[in-house]
């Protein structure tokens, strides 16, 4: 546990007793590409770690039948040095600071953003397995987009984007080469339906062309009567 094969999708146990949160991480985890599952209790955390074998842990402190201290102690004392992210609705600096010399190796106060989280966790991996663990880029041609920093590069050239353009490219690349719907599109980077206006998507789509396209091989391509779809162009 605790080490990440090259190319491998990384496994992450979520720990908490408030199952919409647990669900929720592990949700936004497999759709960064991660193996996710999720235990309400430090019983059943055990159990889950022991079964799936983490490469990392997510845990809350306060938990139905032992706290994530004890939890912690159960993983060390299985020989295993997987990496651990508490979550706690505590914000006291003692809470914090036990958390971190009883092994712990992040903690996060309630609420929290998941995308903070998957920042964390994604830093934790870097620093807990070295070289193996890579950064999170997409890359289509030479298009590179950096999940950790948001830095978007055409050629090697840095893009300036807007968050909701960096969204919608975030989208087609992870996407890509599938053909994306403006319905599909408007519901993942907007969060709701325009009842129909979907010139709003054409628009982002047009100041991406404008921003990434212009000067190179054009890699947005418009699907007539589909949608948009970000790859090489055929042969």
């Amino acid at each position: 546990m605790g080490h990440v094969e090259k190319g491998s999708a990384v496994r992450l146990l979520v720990v908490d007793d408030e199952p919409h949160i647990a669900d929720l991480v592990a949700t936004v985890a497999r759709y960064e590409g991660w193996q996710a599952v999720t235990a309400c209790s430090g019983e059943a955390a055990l159990k889950q770690a022991a079964a799936f074998r983490p490469d990392i842990v997510v845990l809350d402190l306060m938990l139905p039948d032992v706290d994530g201290f004890s939890v912690l102690d159960g993983l060390r004392a299985e020989g295993t040095m997987v990496p651990v992210v508490f979550l706690t609705a505590r914000d006291g600096t003692a809470d914090r600071v036990a958390g971190l010399t009883r092994g712990g190796d992040d903690y996060l106060v309630k609420p929290f953003s998941v995308e903070e989280l998957m920042a964390r966790l994604r830093a934790v991996l870097r620093r807990s397995t070295g070289p193996v663990w890579r950064r999170s880029v997409l890359e289509v041609a030479d298009l590179a987009l950096d999940e950790d920093t948001r830095e978007v590069r055409r050629a090697g050239k840095l893009a300036t984007l807007t968050p909701t353009e960096y969204e919608l490219l975030r989208y087609l690349m992870r996407r890509s080469p599938a053909v994306l719907t403006k319905a599909q599109i408007l519901d993942h980077v907007w969060e709701y339906d325009f009842g129909g206006r979907s010139n709003v998507v054409e628009l982002v789509v047009s100041h991406l062309r404008r921003k990434l396209d212009d000067g190179h091989e054009p890699l947005i391509h418009t699907v007539r009567g589909v949608g948009y779809t970000l790859r090489r162009a055929a042969g």
